[in-house]
C-alpha cells in the first residue's frame, strides 16, 4: 500500500502526538509539523505531481490537480506569481506565451509578462489548447482557487514562489492568502503545506514572516553552507543530476527549524530509471510530471 497517499496522519503519529500534549497539559499547544518521512511511513519515498500531473494535463492548472487526485496523488507543486493589479495566480513561467493563447488575444502587449497583464485579462485565456483538444478552455487559476481546489480534493500543497526577484513583497502576499483561506490553521501547517523558492531571501522572509510555516530551499548549497540553510529552511530540494547519496546524507545530518532532520526533494524526475537511481541517494520525495510512472518504478503503488 502507498502509504504516502493517506489522506490522515499516521495513528502511531497522532497518538504520539497526542500524547505529548497530554503531558505538556496545555490543551493549546501546537502540534509539531511533521516530516514527510513521517506522513509516508520510514523508507518510502514521497511522491509529489510537479504541477499537477503535468505530462498528462496542461501544467498548474486545476485539471492538472484533479488528475493527479484521481491517480492517487496527494502531494501537488505550483508555481505562483502576481498580475499587475496584485492577484497572486498559478504559472510557472514569468511570461505567458508557452502556456496560453496570449499572443492571439493580446496581440500588441509583447513580450507577454505576467506581470503586465491584470487577472481579468489572465482569466480570458485558453491555458489548456497546447496541451490538446481535449483541455481546450482551461484556466489559468489564481492562487485561491487552487487552494480551494486542493482543500476540496483533501490535498497536500509544494508552493513555489517564482521570481521573487521581479514582484517585490511576493512573501507577504502569499502568506496573506494563505490565511484568508485557512491554509495557516494547524492543521494545514502540521501536514500540508510547504512554502520553497529558488532564492534562499525569500523563503528566509517566509521563515522570518511566519517560522511556524515549513519551508525548503531549491538548490544545491555547497554542504559547507548547509548549516546556514538549516537556520531558515526544511528541506533542501536540488535538481536530480546533482544528486549523491553523500550529498543527501549530508543534508539529512542537519537539524532544521523545527527540530528534525532537514529533508531532501528532487526534482524533476520522469522516467523509471531516474527515479530508482534517485531513490538510492536516499532522497525524502521525488517531485515528477509523471507520478504514476515514478510509484510505480519504485514499487510503491497499491
Amino acid at each position: 500500500m502507498l502509504v504516502h497517499m493517506m489522506r490522515e496522519v499516521p495513528v502511531r503519529a497522532r497518538t504520539a502526538a497526542v500524547a505529548t500534549v497530554v503531558a505538556l497539559g496545555v490543551a493549546a499547544v501546537f502540534l509539531p509539523a511533521l516530516s514527510t518521512q513521517a506522513l509516508a511511513g520510514e523508507g518510502e519515498v514521497v511522491v509529489i505531481a510537479h504541477r499537477g500531473a503535468s505530462a498528462q494535463a496542461p501544467e498548474n492548472t486545476l485539471a492538472a490537480v484533479d488528475l493527479a487526485d484521481e491517480l492517487g496523488f496527494d502531494w501537488i507543486e505550483n508555481d505562483v506569481q502576481r498580475t499587475k493589479d496584485d492577484v497572486l495566480v498559478v504559472i510557472h513561467d514569468t511570461d505567458l506565451k508557452r502556456t496560453t493563447d496570449v499572443e492571439e488575444v493580446f496581440p500588441g502587449r509583447a513580450p507577454w509578462k505576467v506581470r503586465d497583464f491584470t487577472a481579468d485579462e489572465i482569466a480570458q485565456l485558453d491555458a489548456g489548447s497546447w496541451k490538446g483538444g481535449a483541455h481546450a478552455g482551461a484556466r489559468v487559476p489564481t492562487l485561491r482557487e487552487f487552494l480551494h481546489r486542493l482543500d476540496a480534493n483533501g490535498q497536500r500543497l509544494l508552493l513555489e514562489i517564482k521570481a521573487p526577484e521581479q514582484y517585490p513583497g511576493i512573501e507577504k502576499d502569499v502568506l496573506e492568502v494563505l490565511s484568508q483561506e485557512q491554509w495557516l490553521d494547524r492543521r494545514h501547517l502540521r501536514n500540508r503545506l510547504v512554502v520553497q523558492s529558488f532564492s534562499a531571501a525569500s523563503v528566509r522572509a517566509v521563515h522570518d514572516a511566519r517560522p511556524d510555516v515549513r519551508t525548503g530551499f531549491l538548490g544545491t548549497p555547497e554542504p559547507a553552507d548547509l548549516p546556514s540553510y538549516a537556520s531558515f529552511t526544511d528541506q533542501i530540494n536540488p535538481r536530480s543530476t546533482t544528486l549523491t547519496a553523500a550529498y543527501v546524507a549530508s543534508v539529512h545530518a542537519l537539524d532544521g527549524p523545527h527540530g528534525r532532520p532537514l529533508e531532501v526533494n528532487t526534482w524533476t524526475v520522469n522516467d523509471p530509471e531516474a527515479a530508482r537511481r534517485a531513490a538510492r541517494t536516499g532522497v525524502d520525495g521525488i517531485i515528477t510530471s509523471a507520478p504514476d510512472v515514478v510509484e510505480e518504478a519504485l514499487g510503491q503503488d497499491d
